[in-house]
């Protein structure tokens, strides 16, 4: 019993892994502390796993699992934070900011796009589904997925207030959504 349900939940971790450190990186900014929280998210859904009837449900489980935890770790680390009156004497370096605006500007952007448009290209970059999935989830052709999602980038390539705050000459901003 023990074995099967340790088997049951590599698998699980196997192959949801990348898109739930993805949502971790959504919740932290911070690829070290995605990290952290997902590791703390799946111990907790391991020793819940018996517990856990419907199956469909576990991506939920961790996700409100991490959201649970990143809010206790916030309110841990809001107390060690204390108020002044003094400004530091350097601004804080801008790569967060800068990182924080496009992701900011990417959303408005994606919230622009035809309803599916932005849900192809969910599934497809942000849940890291592949085509095939993707089209069955929306029911319908592979060469639907493809031609939809490639007109949705290129709508997004194209994207006025993109191209305007962040033209493509500026240094890309690395790293997951």
């Amino acid at each position: 019993m023990q074995d099967s349900r340790h088997e049951e939940f590599d698998a699980y971790v196997a192959e949801r892994g990348p898109a739930l450190l993805r949502a971790a990186r959504q919740l932290t900014g911070d690829r070290a502390e995605a990290e952290d929280l997902l590791q703390a998210a799946l111990t907790k859904t391991y020793l819940a796993w018996d517990r856990i009837e419907d199956r469909a449900t576990i991506d939920g489980y961790v996700r409100r699992a991490m959201a649970n935890t990143q809010i206790s770790w916030w309110r841990r680390r809001k107390l060690e934070v204390y108020p002044t009156d003094r400004l530091p004497d350097r601004p804080a370096a801008d790569d967060h900011v800068r990182r924080s605006e496009l992701h900011d500007a990417l959303g408005r952007a994606l919230r622009r796009l035809p309803e599916r448009q932005r849900q192809a290209v969910m599934l497809r970059y942000y849940e890291d589904m592949p085509e095939a999935e993707v089209a069955e989830v929306l029911g319908v052709s592979v060469g639907t997925v493809k031609s939809t999602v490639s007109r949705a980038v290129a709508r997004l390539r194209d994207d006025a207030v993109l191209s305007d705050d962040f033209p493509r000459s500026a240094p890309p901003v690395t790293g997951e959504y």
